[in-house]
C-alpha cells in the first residue's frame, strides 16, 4: 500500500465520518434542521460515501467499476 493511497483514505473515511455524525445529529438525536438543509445534508452524506468508498477501493487493489455481487461468476 503506498502512502499516497492510506492519506487519502483516510482523509476520506473521516470526511464521511463526520458528515454521518452530522446525518445521525439530526435523524436520531432529533437537531432541529428545515427540510432544504435536510436534503442538502443527506446528500453532501451520500458523496462522501461515495469518495470514501473509491479511496477504500483504490487502497484495496479493487479496480473502479468493479461490481461488489459480481465477486462469484454467474449460474
Amino acid at each position: 500500500m503506498d502512502e499516497q493511497s492510506k492519506q487519502a483514505y483516510r482523509a476520506a473515511y473521516d470526511a464521511w465520518i463526520a458528515q454521518l455524525e452530522r446525518v445521525h445529529a439530526v435523524l436520531l438525536d432529533g437537531e432541529a434542521m428545515d427540510p432544504m438543509h435536510r436534503i442538502a445534508l443527506l446528500r453532501r452524506e451520500s458523496q462522501l460515501k461515495a469518495r470514501y468508498d473509491e479511496a477504500r477501493d483504490r487502497l484495496l487493489g479493487i479496480p473502479a467499476g468493479d461490481d461488489p455481487g459480481s465477486a462469484f461468476p454467474p449460474e
